[in-house]
C-alpha cells in the first residue's frame, strides 16, 4: 500500500485556535473554512477535519480517545450554536457556527473548478447510494465516485485492505463519514495514516440530507440556533439526546464558564506584562525543555506558535515549565492543545511543571485539565 506519511506532518501553529470547553476550534467563517478545503484538495494536501456540536463537546469530557480526534485535527469547527454561545460567554469569540453539513453543501453546489468527487461511507440502509445517485444526477460541481454501506461491525471489520483499497483508487476528494460521532472519528483515526483523501470528516447528518431521508432545517432556524427544533422534528428519538446535553448545559457547563471568564477578568495582564512575557526553548538528552514565564494572550502568541513548531519538529519528549506563567486565554490554550495532540500523535511523553495553583484552576475551569496529566512512553 502506497506510503502515507505527510498525513504526519506537524501542526499548522499559525491556525487562530481558541479553547472552548476543553477543545481547540478554528476561529473562522464558512468562507474561510471552504477555502481551507479547497486548498487542501488542490494542493492534495492532508485535512481531517472535525465538527463538534454541544453533544460532541459534552461526550468529549470524560472520553479521552474522542477528545484525542479533535485535539489532532487539521481543522475543528463549531458546529453548532452553544459552541459560539459558550465562547462568547468565556470572552474569546468565535465568528459564526460553521456547520459541517452547510459547508459540504457550499462545496457541492459551487461553481469553483475542478469538479470535486465525494466518497460516502455509512448511513442508513440505501442512504449512501441514494446520497452518490442524487449528487450525480445533480451535476452542481461534485461528482460521487463510491460508496460503502459497512453496517455494524467492528472497526477492525470496516477497516480491511480491500476497503481502503476501493477508497484510494477512486481517488475521492473528500471522504464523508456517517457512522455515529465517536465511532467515525475512532474509524478515521484508525485508518489515517493509509486513505490517500485530501479531506477526511464525519459528517453523520449529510448523508441523509443529500438523499433526502431527512430534510434540512429552513435557513431561518438554523441562523437563529433553533435547528434542533427541526431536527427533534425530523427524528424524534433525537429529544432525549438534546434534553441531556441542555442539562449539562445549563448545570455544568454555563457556571464554569462564566467562572473562566470570571478568573481571566482578575489577571487580566497590563501591555507592559504582555511585552515581557518570555518562552526559553532547552534541549538535552531526555528531551525537550520549554520554560514559559508571564502572561500568554491573543496579543502576544506568536512566540509561542514559534516555539511550539520548533518542538513539533524535534520530535522530542516535552516538559513545559509554568511556574512563572500568570495568565493564559482561550488563545494560548488552543495552541497547548494543539500541541499535546501532536505529542500523543507521535508517541512522545508530555508534562507541565510547577503550575501555581491559581494557574492550574484557570486550566480546571477551561475543561483543560487533562493537559495537567503527565503522559509518559
Amino acid at each position: 500500500m502506497e506510503s502515507n506519511s505527510f498525513r504526519l506532518l506537524p501542526p499548522n501553529f499559525s491556525r487562530d485556535v481558541r479553547s472552548v470547553l476543553g477543545l481547540p476550534f478554528d476561529a473562522t467563517t464558512q468562507v474561510q473554512a471552504e477555502q481551507t478545503l479547497r486548498s487542501a484538495i488542490i494542493e492534495r494536501r492532508s485535512c481531517f477535519m472535525s465538527t463538534p456540536n454541544l453533544n460532541f463537546a459534552v461526550a468529549c469530557l470524560n472520553d479521552f480517545a474522542f477528545r484525542e480526534s479533535v485535539l489532532q485535527s487539521d481543522l475543528s469547527l463549531a458546529d453548532g450554536w452553544p459552541i459560539v454561545a459558550c465562547a462568547r460567554l468565556a470572552g474569546t469569540r468565535l465568528p459564526e457556527r460553521v456547520a459541517g453539513s452547510a459547508l459540504f453543501e457550499r462545496l457541492r453546489v459551487s461553481a469553483q473548478r475542478p469538479q470535486l468527487a465525494v466518497y460516502f461511507f455509512g448511513g442508513p440502509d440505501g442512504a449512501a447510494s441514494a446520497a452518490c445517485g442524487v449528487i450525480n444526477r445533480a451535476n452542481e460541481g461534485t461528482s460521487c465516485v463510491g460508496f460503502e454501506a459497512p453496517g455494524f461491525g467492528s472497526i477492525e471489520e470496516m477497516s480491511t485492505d480491500a476497503l481502503i483499497d476501493r477508497i484510494n483508487h477512486s481517488r475521492p476528494d473528500i471522504l464523508v463519514l456517517a457512522l455515529g460521532a465517536k465511532k467515525g472519528q475512532e474509524w478515521i483515526q484508525h485508518n489515517l495514516l493509509r486513505l490517500q483523501v485530501p479531506v477526511i470528516s464525519h459528517l453523520g447528518a449529510v448523508v441523509n440530507f443529500v438523499a433526502g431521508t431527512v430534510r434540512r432545517a429552513p435557513n431561518g432556524m438554523q441562523s437563529t440556533g433553533l435547528e434542533w427544533l427541526w431536527r427533534v422534528k425530523e427524528e424524534p428519538k433525537l429529544w432525549k439526546r438534546y434534553a441531556a446535553d441542555g442539562t449539562i448545559l445549563l448545570s455544568v457547563l454555563i457556571p464554569r464558564v462564566f467562572a473562566w471568564a470570571t478568573s481571566r477578568l482578575r489577571t487580566l495582564p497590563s501591555s507592559a506584562e504582555l511585552a515581557s512575557a518570555s518562552v526559553v526553548y532547552r534541549t538535552s538528552s531526555t528531551g525537550t525543555e520549554l520554560v514559559l514565564s508571564g502572561p500568554w494572550t491573543q496579543e502576544n502568541v506568536a512566540g509561542l506558535r514559534s516555539e511550539f513548531a520548533k518542538q513539533a519538529m524535534s520530535r522530542d519528549h516535552l516538559t513545559i515549565n509554568m511556574a512563572l506563567v500568570t495568565h493564559l486565554d482561550s488563545c494560548a490554550l488552543g495552541l497547548l492543545m494543539l500541541l499535546y495532540g501532536w505529542q500523543l500523535k507521535i508517541d512522545r511523553g508530555w508534562r507541565i511543571d510547577d503550575s501555581s495553583p491559581a494557574l492550574r484552576r484557570q486550566f480546571k475551569l477551561a475543561f483543560a485539565g487533562y493537559l495537567l496529566q503527565e503522559v509518559t512512553k
